[in-house]
């Protein structure tokens, strides 16, 4: 169940966030009730992120071998010498 509330904005404020309730085509409430939530989240600590986004991590550290959670140990050694080797 949702709750009224009333706020007082500066002239300049509201009628930002009128443009941007026309432009996103949602009501002025609707906009509102979305950026009380997303400053909540974000207080919150919670990711106001698209679940969809989480899968562009997948694939991320490719490395093109096929073995690599295999022999991790064995090319991160390989790594670690060749870089203080220099």
């Amino acid at each position: 169940m949702k709750s009224r509330t009333m706020v007082y904005l500066d002239p300049e404020q509201l009628q930002a966030l009128k443009a941007e309730a026309r432009a996103r085509r949602i009501s002025l409430a609707e906009l509102m009730r979305r950026l009380v939530k997303q400053h909540l989240e974000e207080c919150q600590g919670l990711p106001a992120v698209p679940p969809e986004a989480y899968l562009r991590i997948v694939a991320l550290g490719s490395s093109g071998r096929p073995d690599i959670s295999d022999c991790h140990d064995t090319y991160l050694g390989e790594a670690l010498r060749h870089e203080h080797a220099g």
